[in-house]
């Protein structure tokens, strides 16, 4: 497996695989990325407050997940439901490992080439009877330590 694209698309790289999906690019879905850009992992929530505080352009959270969602379907962002069952966005589509903080809810990516070749090898030798392995997606749940926790306080 050869390394991977690691960049999030810039606006125009954007503009161009909305083109390719036959989308327009709006105010509003322009605002959501350049969001996403910022924030790298996000609920349409985050976004939507993100792109309020731009005051670029008006948004709800509705049409806001509505643009993430339609995204996500097209591949050009992946995501992942949280443990308190929120959708969250991630602008990098790649494969990867995510570092999940359960209590705080964020998470991180862990660029990991050598642990994902090691997964992906030994799973791509495995078989399940009846089912074909369409992605692997590794989340570690954790929670920050006591001197994590003081650190961020601060």
């Amino acid at each position: 497996m050869a390394l991977q694209m690691r960049k999030m698309p810039d606006m125009e790289e954007f503009r161009v695989l909305l083109k390719e999906h036959g989308l327009k690019s709006t105010h509003q879905r322009l605002a959501v990325h350049e969001a996403m850009m910022r924030l790298g992992h996000a609920s349409a929530d985050m976004v939507t407050e993100e792109i309020r505080k731009a005051g670029t352009v008006k948004v709800t959270v509705a049409s806001v997940y509505n643009i993430l969602s339609q995204l996500a379907l097209l591949g050009v962002y992946s995501h992942r439901m949280s443990a308190g069952s929120k959708m969250f966005f991630d602008v990098n589509s790649y494969n990867h490992i995510h570092l999940y903080d359960i209590r705080n809810h964020e998470y991180r990516d862990i660029l990991d080439d050598e642990l994902m070749e090691l997964v992906e090898s030994r799973l791509n030798h495995r078989r399940w009877r009846g089912y074909k392995v369409d992605a692997i997606d590794i989340q570690i749940v954790c929670h920050p330590t006591r001197r994590r926790a003081q650190v961020k306080a601060q």
